[in-house]
């Protein structure tokens, strides 16, 4: 853990404009520098850094945050991660209190075989420019397309045909033999001597999502066929390198994916390095295993939209089939495009240019679940016992969604394209998540499907009280905005009320958050908005310590919870328009309009709530209730209305 101590120091020292300065080109404009955003893609720059504030914020995507934060977005780094980078930036000393022996040794053990899989990923590259490996090694891949910027961005390589280069290589350097068979850089002889895992092979590295070379894909451009010698050798499985949880580019591709909102998911090394130096990447492999629960979820990180780009044989047909359904599960998008006869993405993006093949996958992608329906469906023909069970299955895999709404969709559409009645999917469906349920160890259900099941089994009438909580939030939330925007604005400025003001405090003046705390706090109110709710306790949380207003904000800005950081920038870092009034037409003092708005702001946000009340008295009025209900509820209704009138006099939209 990093002392508390040295974060301070690292937030204290990291400049937004500096950070975000090493990724793009900002431009002064006033008091902020602007660029494009390097989140999406625009022409026009919307993208603002703050130094005075120390804040980006970009008024397109929404991004925003510190510079701890734009690192977490950019590099998709946890919070700690992210101070470390800050750190090394600055050349500020790290030392992570409070370990133990034994955690000592495990981080010195794994920064062992990552300083033995580094080396060795400079030691192939440097061979790739020796004779040999020049006349093999870079020879080939040339001859497969790739340009020498390519070969050299992704650090390609080469293994002498000694079986001893790099062993040798290796212990001169220093580096132990326990470390170089761990990372499977090295085997063992039957008289206990080692020699090269890898040799005569052209060398693809692996990289992890952080950038370290953790592990190698080795092939072979032997030509003739023999059961010794494997087309591919692959690095064995260490504490640096798990098969399941690596995707080959995702390195070089994990920004591009964000940015796009969309991963590109192919089979083998040369799929992607085509598909990127044609422009196209944001595309990963799974290559030397088949696709994997982690993996799905390192892509999710980065985005919820995948295209499966597969061979089109009967082997790539059933791989694109599991991986359909295993996208499905993790509650993400899955397509497929299957490229022409002959054709793999290496090959394809050989033939066209990046227009052309953007093209291509526009015209024939389709969505997963229909590309499996016609597929299966092709393959039943006429049989009706065989189509029954196709429904059953395509059934089955929309079972596997996550999300009701998502879910409820395909369920239609599935029942429209099989021309038969939606309940009878439905009924499928259901039964098929309540066995999945069931089948689940105990303990380690899905939250969201725990918290799903009473609602699938709850009767049609009870289906519009989730909809009527929704109405609710989304009819509060602005107003919600609004209070918490003054907070972070404003919160510690005193409200000056005059004598004559129904809100004159003669022991004081009130600032403008304990004024908004003590509004809601008298009536046990909580926001809505599980953010804001979040935020608006973080804040008082600081504001309780005694902190300054920008020292508050900025606390929020660095902390670790990355969603009260979002809404801390966003509200703090724009003129948002308020829900009562446009101030800003308005030539008074900020102190004149603060009085004026903050009491406004409470009684729209009252104003709201009651709204919200009454949404809910009309559903349940026009869902039927009992006669005493019925009046009961009327009764109630007519006192909001009485409310929301008082209110809305002293908001001025009425007169007495």
């Amino acid at each position: 853990m990093i002392p508390q101590e040295t974060v301070d120091l690292i937030l204290d020292t990291a400049r937004v404009e500096e950070v975000v300065g090493d990724y793009v080109t900002l431009k002064r404009r006033g008091a902020s520098l602007w660029a494009c955003c390097p989140f999406h893609n625009e022409k026009t720059p919307s993208f603002a850094v703050t130094p005075s504030k120390g804040i980006y914020k970009c008024f397109g995507c929404g991004k925003s945050g510190s510079a701890v934060g734009f690192v977490m977005d950019y590099e998709h780094m946890t919070y700690p991660e992210a101070l470390r980078y800050l750190a090394k930036k600055y050349n500020i000393e790290v030392k992570e209190e409070e370990e133990t022996a034994e955690q000592i040794a495990a981080r010195q053990r794994s920064e062992s075989l990552m300083a033995a899989s580094e080396f060795a990923f400079n030691f192939f590259k440097e061979q790739l420019k020796e004779p040999e490996g020049k006349a093999i090694g870079y020879q080939y891949f040339r001859t497969r397309g790739l340009l020498p910027e390519t070969i050299e961005k992704y650090g390609l390589g080469w293994a002498p045909k000694s079986k001893e280069a790099f062993t040798k290589a290796a212990k001169e350097a220093g580096y132990k033999d326990e470390y170089l068979l761990e990372t499977g850089l090295c085997s063992q002889w039957e008289d206990g001597s080692l020699h090269d895992r890898f040799y005569d092979r052209v060398i693809f590295p692996i990289h992890s999502v952080s950038g370290r070379v953790i592990a190698f894909g080795g092939r072979t451009l032997l030509k003739e066929k023999s059961d010794k010698i494997a087309k591919y050798v692959n690095s064995k499985e260490s504490e640096i390198y798990v098969k399941s949880r690596s995707l080959y580019g995702i390195w070089f591709a994990k920004n591009e994916m964000a940015k796009q909102d969309r991963c590109y998911l192919m089979e083998g090394y040369l799929d992607v390095l085509s598909m990127h130096q044609a422009g196209i990447l944001n595309c990963v492999a799974s290559s030397g295993t088949s696709l994997t629960e982690e993996q799905i979820r390192i892509i999710k990180k980065f985005t919820e939209n995948v295209t499966i780009m597969y061979d089109g044989d009967a082997a790539g047909l059933h791989a694109a089939i599991r991986a359909i359904g295993m996208i499905l599960k993790e509650g993400m998008n899955p397509r497929v495009v299957f490229l022409p006869d002959g054709d793999d993405p290496d090959s394809f993006s050989q033939k066209h240019t990046l227009e052309e093949i953007q093209d291509y996958i526009r015209e024939n992608e389709q969505d997963g679940i229909a590309f499996k329906t016609n597929l299966l469906l092709g393959e039943a023909g006429d049989d009706p016992l065989k189509k029954a069970n196709l429904i059953n299955e395509i059934a089955d895999t929309v079972a596997d969604i996550p999300d009701a709404i998502k879910r409820q969709v395909y369920v239609d559409t599935v029942a429209r394209r099989f021309e038969i009645e939606s309940d009878i999917i439905q009924d499928r469906v259901r039964k098929t998540r309540e066995r999945m349920r069931q089948e689940e160890p105990r303990g380690r259900r899905d939250p969201e499907r725990r918290e799903e099941a009473p609602v699938a089994a709850a009767p049609r009438e009870q289906e519009p009280v989730t909809r009527a909580i929704q109405t609710e939030e989304s009819i509060l939330r602005p107003s919600e905005r609004e209070l918490l925007g003054f907070i972070l604005r404003y919160g510690r400025t005193p409200l000056q009320f005059e004598t004559d003001s129904e809100f004159y405090n003669p022991e004081g003046s009130q600032t403008v958050a304990d004024f908004i705390d003590a509004a809601l706090a008298s009536d046990n109110i909580h926001f809505g908005n599980k953010a804001y709710e979040a935020t608006y306790n973080a804040y008082f949380g600081l504001y309780d310590q005694g902190l300054e207003q920008d020292a508050i904000v900025m606390a929020l800005l660095n902390g670790e919870d990355r969603t009260v950081a979002d809404v801390a920038a966003d509200l703090s870092s724009e003129k948002y328009e308020l829900t009562v009034h446009n101030f800003t037409d308005a030539l008074t003092t900020t102190d004149s309009w603060l009085v004026t708005y903050v009491p406004k702001a409470i009684l729209a946000y009252h104003d709201k709530r009651i709204q919200a009340q009454q949404a809910d008295i009309s559903r349940k009025l026009k869902v039927g209730v009992s006669t005493e209900e019925a009046v009961q509820l009327m009764t109630r209704l007519t006192r909001l209305n009485e409310l929301k009138k008082t209110i809305n006099i002293k908001l001025g939209r009425l007169k007495k």
